[in-house]
């Protein structure tokens, strides 16, 4: 992370004597707490609230008979009461406008969140205040916490070591009094102005702001990217439930998962995920939790008000903390969202609602987990295939007689530290249960069906952290390659009356520096067996990229012990009843490390019963890797316990067929396939 500083952040006139007069704009609402505030530092002697204008009066007696009350900004510039400063505390869509107004007046503004409805707006308020040499804070009150340059010192003094990543969490809820309390409240634009109403905006805009400072984005030159993944479940025009990827400049990436659907209220936090361990900001509260392998520290911070900061700098020229130069990077943000298309509804299946009448809220369904999925996979809805999410086009589709049964998907969307690379997912039986499972929680470099590695020559090529025998332990290491295709040639072809697809494919395994270290040539094939039963094959082949030999190898070649997995591997989706047995033995304890011809794995999926049987060519000495219980994997593993060698003209070869069934098979029946089929390897 790296510390930002922006220009035109001190005072330009000199620094006034007098204590300042200040306004109110918009006393309903947020605009409580800022009288609460101005009665505070008016006793301290900070300030003298002169005026306030909304066009629905205070309460009587509920200001000093010394405050005029207008019913607009306008009419306030009009009564030239003598204003040094402005707070603006009324709907988004007006922000920019009386802003603009309270600027060309020769006032200082301070602004809610956020401060603008658009790029454009933000650009013309900048301009003006810069004209007017008058100075413009931003109410993101987070920005003001003491908390934030004590996390800065720690990731900078090494103590969670190198930074993988920034996340923003909120998991609020909101009723459907929430959208009923004004008419900009849950829109996009109204009556043709932008307002931009959403959970990543206003709501939650906080965790947005905060995780953009903390990842080192304030500026807008500080934005190299941002992604946006909108949903909702209100009968709103604006998003409820979202994910935000930010690429900043300096190559940070920040994900925010945010929604107001969430079955209880839970305080956001932002957290810098390092490879030596986490910290975690309570923003709301001030609390920094630090876990390391040495446990957990917690700390309590204080916050600096961000009005008395205004007065200081206005005083002092001191620098403003929440300067509208300095959210430059959250109106990025902004203008990503307003220029999305609308925001996708969420199907009612996957919606409850809890409560009557204004006082209901919706609940997505699973979606605390599915946050913390995205965040630790940096990745969006649509990318993690949430089946209420946007559907994402695979590279290309596997079908059988119509009937789509697995999709190749090319790894471009995957992180850089899960590995990217080439994977099947979902993978379908011909009455489409879904049998395969990627970025899972518990693994999110595990990628659907593929072929990985976690050693090759030092690289790793399977995602997350490496086991190394020097550590005796899982450590991360910035050693993550990626797998690219260079060719690709596909047919269908008949074979015993039935239809064999085909895929062949040039593959590139690369190093973190992007230079190839293995060439792979990759077969699928894909046929009809029975009504109910299909056939993908895999053959592979690995060969070293120059002349020089290199090491395959696993966590097991490595010194862990029964850690042998690496080559080809499937991932399973969870399932309930799951069984899986080999002709020697069943259980996971039988079966993992064991040799066999083939390897059978049932249970009751999401889409019904299913059977997947593995089956190994007759010359097979790999042994099988097999996990039920800590999450449910198969793989054929290429090095157990000791390296394999791919020599220049002599590559390493393994070849795998998959019978993929609905309904649950027995040993009879899996027996008489193979049989049936000869050698499907």
């Amino acid at each position: 992370m790296t510390t930002q500083h922006s220009a035109d952040t001190t005072h330009q006139h000199p620094a006034p004597t007098a204590i300042p007069r200040v306004a109110l704009v918009g006393v309903h609402g947020f605009g409580e707490r800022h009288l609460a505030n101005l009665a505070r530092l008016e006793r301290s002697g900070a300030l003298e609230l002169v005026a306030v204008a909304d066009p629905n009066p205070p309460q009587p007696d509920s200001l000093a008979g010394s405050v005029a009350v207008f019913p607009d900004l306008d009419g306030l510039l009009a009564a030239q009461p003598g204003i040094d400063v402005v707070i603006l505390a009324t709907p988004i869509q007006t922000h920019a406008p009386l802003a603009i107004k309270a600027l060309s007046a020769g006032m200082d503004v301070f602004v809610e969140k956020p401060p603008v409805a658009s790029m454009a707006q933000f650009e013309q308020v900048i301009g003006v205040a810069r004209d007017k040499g008058q100075l413009v804070q931003v109410g993101f009150q987070s920005l003001g916490s003491q908390a934030l340059p004590a996390i800065r010192a720690a990731v900078a003094a090494g103590e969670i070591g190198t930074v993988l990543g920034i996340s923003a969490t909120g998991q609020w809820l909101r009723t459907k009094a929430y959208f009923k309390r004004s008419r900009w409240a849950g829109k996009r634009s109204l009556d043709g102005v932008d307002v931009v109403d959403g959970v990543a905006t206003n709501a939650l805009a906080h965790a947005v702001a905060t995780g953009l400072y903390l990842a080192g984005a304030r500026t807008l030159a500080d934005v190299a990217s941002v992604e946006t993944d909108l949903y909702r479940a209100n009968q709103t025009e604006s998003d409820d439930t979202s994910v935000l990827r930010v690429r900043t400049t300096q190559g940070t990436t920040l994900l925010c998962a945010l929604t107001l659907c969430a079955p209880e209220q839970l305080d956001p936090t932002v957290t810098v995920h390092g490879t030596l361990g986490d910290i975690t900001l309570s923003y709301t509260q001030d609390q920094v939790v630090i876990t390391t392998a040495d446990g957990e520290r917690r700390e309590s911070y204080g916050r600096t008000d961000l009005l008395e900061n205004l007065l200081a700098a206005r005083a002092t020229g001191a620098p403003l903390l929440c300067a509208l130069q300095d959210t430059g990077a959250f109106t990025a943000v902004l203008e990503a969202i307003r220029t999305s298309p609308a925001p996708a509804p969420i199907g009612a299946e996957y919606v409850s609602w809890e409560g009557d009448g204004d006082d209901a809220h919706p609940v997505v369904g699973g979606i605390s987990d599915l946050i913390a999925r995205a965040i630790k996979a940096q990745a969006t809805f649509a990318e993690l295939g949430v089946p209420w999410a946007r559907a994402l086009p695979p590279k290309r589709t596997l079908t059988l007689d119509g009937h789509p049964v697995a999709d190749y998907q090319d790894g471009s969307r995957i992180r850089p530290v899960s590995s990217p690379r080439p994977y099947l997912h979902p993978v379908r039986t011909l009455a489409g249960t879904v049998v395969t499972d990627h970025q899972p929680l518990d693994h999110v470099w595990h990628l659907g069906v593929g072929v990985a590695l976690q050693d090759v020559d030092g690289v790793n090529f399977w995602g997350g952290r490496t086991y190394t025998r020097e550590a005796g332990q899982y450590i991360w290491r910035p050693d993550h390659g990626s797998i690219t295709s260079t060719g690709t040639t596909s047919e269908r072809t008949d074979a015993g009356g039935g239809h064999v697809g085909r895929l062949q494919e040039t593959l590139s395994w690369n190093g973190p520096d992007g230079a190839p270290i293995l060439l792979e040539e990759r077969s699928w094939a894909w046929s009809g067996v029975a009504p109910s039963i299909w056939r993908l094959s895999l053959d592979f082949a690995l060969s070293p990229a120059g002349d020089r030999p290199v090491s395959l190898g696993s966590p097991g070649s490595n010194g862990r012990f029964e850690g042998g997995y690496g080559g080809f591997f499937w991932r399973l989706p969870g399932c309930v009843d799951a069984a899986v047995w080999t002709p020697a033995g069943a259980g996971e304890a039988e079966t993992h490390g064991s040799i066999a011809r083939w390897l059978a794995w049932s249970g009751l999926f999401d889409g019904g019963p299913a059977t997947l049987v593995f089956v190994a060519p007759e010359e097979s000495s790999d042994p099988w890797f097999v996990r039920v219980d800590g999450y449910p994997g198969v793989g054929q593993s290429l090095a157990w316990d000791t390296p394999v060698i791919a020599e220049s003209g002599r590559p390493v070869r393994r070849s795998i067929t998959v019978l993929v069934a609905d309904g649950i098979l027995a040993t009879p029946d899996i027996e008489a396939l193979i049989n049936q089929q000869g050698d499907p390897s």
